[in-house]
C-alpha cells in the first residue's frame, strides 16, 4: 500500500521537538523529508533527559526524526545556502522553526524563499504566532504552551505551592507538530486544487488556546480569570470521575447520561438498593444529596480489586476505563492491534519501540523507520543534486558540509 503523501518532498530546517515532530509525522505519511542540520547537529541530539544513560536510545530524537534523511549544511555560509536552494528546486514544502531574525540573516525568510520558489509551501512553527509584538520571541512548550496557554493554571489547586507541570517531555510540541502537519496537508491540497502555494504558521500558544477553547471562551464571556476546580467529593455527576479500587488502582467513569446508566450500574455492582433509594432516584435527587451519594459510590469501588471491577463494569453499557500507567501501554491490546505502538527494525538484528501515528488508512497502520545519524545522507543527497565528488570534498574542506 502506498503512503498518502508519497511523492511529496519537504526540506526541514528546524531543531528541538515542535517542528521536527511535524516532519516525523509527515515522513510516516510518505513525505520525503530532508532534514538540514548545522555541522554540530540539531541540539536535541545532545539533550540528556529522563535519566538516559550513556549509549541509551534517545526516544525523543527517534520519535520526532523518524524516516528522515540528514544533511549537514552551514547555512551561515554562502555555499551552504546555495546547496539549500538546490535542494528546494524540486521541493514542495519548506519547513522551519528558526526565529525570524535568524531566517532573515540566513536569507531563508519567507520573502526570500518565496521570491525564488513561488510554488513552494512555506511552513513555520512559532512560539507565539506570526503577528503581534511578541511574534519574533522564542519559546518552548513548557513555558509557551503549558504555562502561558493557561493549561497549567487550570490544573493547579488554589493553594498549591507550585503550578502543575507538563505530564512528559515535549507534550505541547507533539500536539503543535500535529497541528502544523494538518496545516501543511491543507496547503498541499489547496495547491493541487488551485495552483496557489500558501505560507502557513502554527504556534505553541495557538495550539494551547485551541486545546483549552471551552474554558477560554467561557472565561472571556463571563469575564472571569480562572475557574475553580470543583471539590473532588462533590461531583456534578457521581458517574463521571475516578474511583480507587481496593488494590490501589483507579477507574475512570464518564457516563454523561446519568439517569440512563445509574440503575444498570447499580444492578451490575450488586447495589440495586442505591437505585431505588429516594435520595438517589434521579439526577436531581443525587445532586441534592451528592455528598451521601458520592460516599456510597466511593465505598463501593473501594470494596473490590480492579480485576473484579473490570468484570462487573463490562456487564453494563456505561462508559468507563482503567487509569493506566505508561508502562502498561505496551500490553494494551487496542494499541497493539491498531499499530499505535510498534517496534521498528534497527537493521542490526534489534528493534526499538515507537509510537505510530494515530491514523489508520484503509485498515492498515503506517510504517515507520528509524531516525538518521548526523549527516548520514549528505554525500548521497549532494550527489543527487549534481555535485561531483570533488565538489563535495571541497564543501567539506570549507566546513559547509560535515
Amino acid at each position: 500500500m502506498g503512503k498518502p503523501l508519497q511523492g511529496i518532498k519537504a526540506v526541514e530546517v528546524a531543531m528541538w521537538a515542535f517542528v521536527p515532530a511535524c516532519g516525523g509525522m509527515l515522513a510516516d505519511l510518505g513525505v520525503d523529508i530532508v532534514k538540514v542540520e548545522p555541522p554540530r547537529g540539531d541540539p536535541l541530539r545532545g539533550l540528556s533527559i529522563g535519566g538516559m544513560g550513556k549509549g541509551a536510545i534517545d526516544f525523543s530524537w527517534e520519535s520526532y526524526n523518524r524516516g528522515k534523511r540528514s544533511v549537514t549544511l552551514d547555512l551561515k555560509h554562502e555555499e551552504g545556502r546555495a546547496v539549500l536552494y538546490r535542494l528546494l528546486e524540486d521541493a514542495d514544502v519548506f519547513l522551519t522553526s528558526l526565529l525570524p531574525p535568524a531566517r532573515r540573516a540566513m536569507g531563508i525568510d519567507e520573502d526570500a524563499i518565496r521570491a525564488r520558489f513561488p510554488k513552494l509551501i512555506y511552513a513555520s512553527g512559532s512560539a507565539l504566532g506570526p503577528s503581534g509584538p511578541d511574534h519574533e520571541k522564542g519559546g518552548y512548550d513548557a513555558i509557551t504552551f503549558w504555562a502561558r496557554g493557561g493549561i497549567s493554571s487550570s490544573l493547579t489547586e488554589a493553594e498549591a505551592l507550585h503550578p502543575v507541570g507538563p505530564p512528559g517531555p515535549a507534550f505541547g510540541d507533539t500536539l503543535s507538530g500535529a497541528m502544523l502537519s494538518g496545516a501543511i496537508c491543507a496547503a498541499i491540497a489547496k495547491r493541487a486544487l488551485t495552483g496557489e502555494a500558501s505560507s502557513v504558521d502554527v504556534s505553541l500558544l495557538g495550539t494551547a488556546l485551541w486545546s483549552m477553547q471551552r474554558y477560554v471562551c467561557q472565561a472571556t464571556a463571563d469575564r472571569v480569570q480562572k475557574f475553580p476546580k470543583p471539590a473532588a467529593d462533590k461531583p456534578h455527576n457521581v458517574l463521571v470521575g475516578t474511583y480507587r479500587t481496593s488494590d490501589g488502582r483507579f477507574l475512570a467513569l464518564c457516563m454523561l447520561q446519568a439517569d440512563k446508566y445509574w440503575a444498570p450500574f447499580c444492578e451490575a455492582a450488586g447495589r440495586a438498593d442505591l437505585a431505588t433509594d429516594p435520595r438517589f432516584a434521579d439526577a436531581a435527587a443525587r445532586r441534592e444529596n451528592i455528598s451521601a451519594c458520592y460516599a456510597e459510590v466511593t465505598t463501593l469501588f473501594a470494596s473490590r480489586p480492579l480485576a473484579q471491577w473490570k468484570d462487573i463494569l463490562s456487564r453494563q453499557q456505561g462508559q468507563w476505563d482503567v487509569v493506566q500507567d505508561v508502562g502498561e501501554m505496551k500490553d494494551d491490546v487496542q494499541a497493539l492491534a491498531n499499530g499505535y505502538l510498534k517496534h521498528v527494525d534497527c537493521q542490526d538484528g534489534t528493534q526499538i519501540p515507537m509510537v505510530g501515528l494515530p491514523m489508520v488508512f484503509d485498515g492498515e497502520p503506517l510504517a515507520s523507520t528509524r531516525s538518521p545519524e548526523l549527516g548520514a545522507n549528505s554525500d548521497a543527497v549532494l550527489a543527487g543534486l549534481g555535485y561531483s565528488e570533488e565538489q563535495i570534498i571541497d564543501l567539506k574542506v570549507q566546513g559547509v558540509v560535515l
